[in-house]
């Protein structure tokens, strides 16, 4: 991991996330922006230690359940999340837990319709989902 000083916890965690990431296959972060059903511009954001942007963390367990990670790294990451952003420990110890979902659709032949597709089909994912939580 590159020399990130405990000064800036935001950059510490984002560090300790991209190397991780790092890590995994090719595509990963591909696959990180299309779980989010967020633009690979976004993951970039909030990979990265040049961008103030924080990691959002609703968008915390979608990243586990993507890059598999063990308990360890699990563990390392969310020391430095919540060094970052305490306020945010009951959020992410709330246990949501995801599964992986796939599904087979047609392809528009068209960048731009396929991934507003894709995103309205994350989005009503999302939504049923904190639907379906809200009632129980």
């Amino acid at each position: 991991m590159t020399d990130i000083s405990a000064e800036d916890p935001v950059k510490l965690y984002k560090a300790r996330l991209s190397a991780l990431i790092d890590k995994r296959p090719s595509g990963t972060r591909q696959r990180i922006a299309d779980a989010l059903g967020k633009h690979r511009s976004f993951v970039t954001q909030i990979l990265s230690t040049a961008y103030a942007t924080p990691l959002p963390a609703k968008h915390v367990p979608v990243i586990f359940s993507v890059c598999h990670f063990n308990g360890e790294e699990k563990r390392q990451f969310l020391e430095d999340y919540h060094a970052a952003h305490p306020e945010k420990r009951e959020e992410l110890e709330g246990g949501t837990v995801l599964r992986h979902m796939s599904l087979m659709v047609l392809d528009f032949k068209d960048e731009e319709r396929n991934r507003r597709f894709d995103e309205a089909i994350a989005e009503f994912a999302h939504r049923m989902a904190a639907i379906m939580g809200k009632s129980e």
